[in-house]
């Protein structure tokens, strides 16, 4: 059993979630992201299934330099990195299913940049599922060029029919991590609010993060960190507990 089960009990217990908005009488309900217990029903019962009547089941994880297992630059950990965890523990969950994990990120790209190979390096595959992490780097963009490239990615998977799950950044030692107004922050609010209008998956990275600082006690982000930007092992444990909540038995 990997470790990351037993930190991420605590964790859940802490992760922050979002509010729900307080909707008028009479006016149509807010929409929200999708449910992690009934998203992901077809994918997973299509890894229940064994064979000769199972099929390929294609993850692609797309983004930047995290989740394609940047550790302290330039190391790459690639088997201590979301990807690869979120794989291991996949199989355990589902020992018949036959799993690809695809990662196509690349470090130093924002999601404009990702947007623009996201047919060629991301469809592809015919992915079953598409997770997008790009919230660390699209500082570099303004808000509304980092939405309209995000959107780009959800619309053109979604007429696919392909499932999405959206990941807001994990954290950054220069941020403070609960400055509500600094620009990581407001990023992962943008990706929560993308993941509502379009009713898609969200593993709230940097929720989950924050909780584990703010347990106190001691718990520093630095624990998390591998260095200034990039997380280290415990950090993608954190990650992989939460995408493994989308895919239940």
């Amino acid at each position: 059993m990997f470790a990351f089960r037993k930190l991420s009990l605590a964790v859940a217990a802490l992760a922050v979630t979002a509010m729900v908005p307080v909707i008028a009488k009479g006016a149509e309900p807010a929409p929200k992201p999708a449910s992690p217990s009934t998203y992901l029903a077809n994918v997973t019962a299509e890894m229940k299934k064994a064979w000769p009547n199972n099929r390929i089941i294609n993850i692609v994880v797309h983004g930047h330099s995290v989740p394609a297992g940047f550790f302290a630059t330039p190391k790459v950990d690639t088997f201590n990195a979301y990807p690869h965890l979120l794989h291991v523990g996949l199989k355990e969950r589902f020992p018949n299913a036959v799993i690809n994990v695809i990662v196509t990120a690349k470090g130093g790209e924002q999601s404009e940049q990702g947007a623009a190979r996201f047919e060629r390096d991301v469809l592809t595959h015919n992915p079953d599922v598409i997770l997008i992490d790009y919230g660390l780097n699209d500082r570099a963009l303004t808000l509304d060029r980092a939405e309209r490239a995000w959107s780009s990615m959800i619309e053109k998977a979604k007429a696919k029919n392909i499932k999405v799950i959206l990941l807001t950044p994990t954290g950054d030692l220069a941020v403070d991590i609960n400055n509500d107004g600094d620009d990581l922050n407001q990023r992962a609010n943008q990706i929560r609010r993308l993941a509502a209008k379009y009713q898609v998956g969200l593993v709230d990275s940097y929720a989950a993060f924050k909780a584990y600082v703010n347990q106190g006690q001691g718990h520093k982000l630095a624990d998390l960190m591998s260095q200034r930007n990039h997380p280290n092992r415990q950090g993608h444990e954190i990650v992989t507990a939460k995408l493994l909540e989308w895919f239940p038995q």
